[in-house]
């Protein structure tokens, strides 16, 4: 499955686009300068996106991607 069939299907069962997800990380304090914080480790961006959005962990990772600064989905 490619990066952008990651996107995609997450955009299927949530709705929200990967630049949703992104606003979405920066009301929640996870991004500086549009990308995930340093300080900020994967595993709470999982945790979040499955309890918030019931996504697994290769959609989750895909998203932590996104947030990392990989383009896709209009980011």
């Amino acid at each position: 499955m490619t990066f952008q069939a990651y996107l995609d299907n997450i955009q299927t069962k949530t709705g929200m686009s990967a630049a949703d997800f992104k606003k979405l990380a920066a009301k929640k304090g996870y991004l500086k300068d549009g990308v995930l914080k340093p300080e900020v480790k994967a595993g709470e961006i999982i945790k979040w996106l499955k309890e918030d959005f019931d996504l697994g962990h290769g959609h989750s990772m895909a998203i932590v991607a996104v947030l990392k600064g990989a383009k896709g989905d209009g980011c």
